[in-house]
């Protein structure tokens, strides 16, 4: 197989599902609570160098072979403070929450877990620990997540349903798959939760957030008020609400964190914000969980042949006609970097016209040669291919008067003899009457002004063609 490029940018595409949120909400909320304190890098957790992510301190470094006492205070204070603050806040608001739970750090807060638990919040795990796994190979990322679960499963009774590692690897989302997880989080490249296909598992994918994400408290070009982080945080809420009642309706992640938001200059920008969706009507604020359950039975996913994922010979027997009598152009589609986004009938339709654009004039003059008359003898004759039987058919080509058929007869000659191939145009576009319209009109135009026309009007069937295959 030649390259295929993994990346999607296609997903749900121009008109995304609609999601169909319970009572019709118009938008879905996800509050996510990321509880990291206590399993940062930490010389006390085995790690080479303290933590230098995600805290007040601005510019902060790894210490290699150092405690760092500042920055253990900071993850400390979200732990013994912050934490509680968002308890009370979300509690106390009726709001269910998600948690990232870092298996470690839940381990080493037995109290705050109950307090989890008591309030029915989600708690899906964020990992062994709150390292970076980019430069980890695939074996042992694949045994901390392992670990991981198998410490949250002690730790809190049960196995987690979700995941998201965040300081993630490449191979974060496949390792993930493998584990049978109802939901993974480790993307940010939607409004929507979507179908992955991991081997024979369909794994559901719902994206996360760094913009809506208090981290940007502590990065550069971040938040420098609760101001700041209010207002974002409404303005998008206020964008996705409105698609909702457009008929488009989202999600929208919020991402917190104990030793940030916490903070108490900081949580009223969060408590604005919640007050400020509860006096929203049509307004669904659910766990992670609760949305993978709702995608799994109103959105289920079905598999069907990628053309992408094809080989050679299916390949070409199964486009080779789109261009007419011009298999070459479906070979050469083939060997180029297909991916998701060429899956649809527009995508394909993209990567065949680059092929055949490329040729020289000869072969696309081959291509124009191998379209039949309108009209004409092979039609009398039912030698037409299946496409352009009906096409032709779909303007009532094949049930012309004897008068009519003259009149396509005598035109079809007078076109060849002038332009040296067939007259075409997409039928489908036109009526009868439309067709001879632009056969009177094209017939006086200049041959290099017709074979860039005809060109264009070979894309448009092969385009048509696509769109009722795929």
């Amino acid at each position: 197989m030649p390259p295929r490029y993994p990346r999607d940018f296609h997903g749900h595409g121009p008109d995304r599902p609609d999601a169909a949120w319970p009572g019709g909400a118009r938008i879905a909320v996800s509050f996510v609570v990321n509880y990291e304190e206590g399993g940062e890098n930490c010389l006390l957790h085995g790690d080479a160098a303290s933590e230098a992510f995600l805290s007040e301190i601005v510019g902060a470094a790894p210490w290699p072979g150092q405690r760092h006492w500042n920055m253990e205070s900071i993850y400390d204070y979200g732990a013994r403070a912050g934490f509680w603050r968002l308890h009370r806040l979300f509690t106390g608001a009726n709001i269910p929450v998600t948690v990232y739970g870092v298996a470690t750090a839940l381990a080493r807060s037995p109290a705050q877990v109950a307090a989890m638990q008591d309030a029915d919040w989600e708690i899906a795990s964020h990992g062994l620990k709150w390292i970076d796994y980019k430069d980890f190979s695939e074996a042992d990322e694949a045994a901390d997540m392992a670990a991981a679960i198998e410490l949250h499963t002690q730790v809190t009774g049960s196995p987690p349903k979700g995941w998201y590692t965040g300081r993630a690897s490449e191979n974060t989302v496949a390792l993930a798959a493998q584990q049978g997880f109802d939901w993974i989080s480790d993307t940010y490249d939607d409004d929507l939760p979507y179908w992955a296909e991991a081997g024979d598992r369909d794994q559901l994918i719902i994206p996360y957030t760094l913009d809506c994400n208090d981290m940007r408290f502590a990065t550069a070009q971040g938040f420098n008020s609760g101001d700041q982080f209010y207002a974002y945080l409404r303005d998008t809420f206020d964008a996705l609400y409105a698609e909702g009642v457009e008929g488009r309706p989202a999600m929208m992640s919020v991402g917190l964190h104990c030793r940030l938001v916490g903070r108490p200059g900081r949580v009223q920008a969060l408590r604005r914000f919640v007050e400020y969706v509860q006096g929203h009507e049509g307004v669904w604020c659910a766990r992670r969980a609760d949305i993978a359950a709702h995608w799994a039975e109103h959105h289920p996913h079905q598999r069907r042949v990628r053309s992408s994922e094809l080989g050679h010979e299916a390949f070409v027997e199964q486009f080779g006609g789109v261009f007419e009598h011009s298999p070459w152009v479906a070979e050469g589609a083939w060997g180029l970097e297909l991916g998701r986004a060429h899956d649809t009938a527009l995508g394909l339709h993209s990567a065949m016209c680059r092929v055949f654009r490329a040729a020289p004039p000869e072969d696309r003059l081959r291509v124009l040669q191998a379209h039949p008359d309108l009209a004409g003898k092979l039609a009398a004759a039912r030698r037409l291919t299946d496409d352009s039987t009906a096409e032709q058919a779909s303007a009532g080509l094949d049930a012309l008067t004897d008068a009519e058929r003259e009149t396509f007869a005598a035109m079809n000659s007078a076109y060849v003899a002038k332009h040296g191939f067939p007259f075409i145009i997409a039928v489908r576009d036109h009526s009868k009457a439309g067709i001879l319209r632009a056969f009177e009109r094209r017939v006086n135009n200049g041959t290099e002004v017709e074979f860039d026309e005809a060109c264009r009007q070979v894309e448009r069937i092969a385009r048509l063609r696509l769109e009722a295959m795929l």
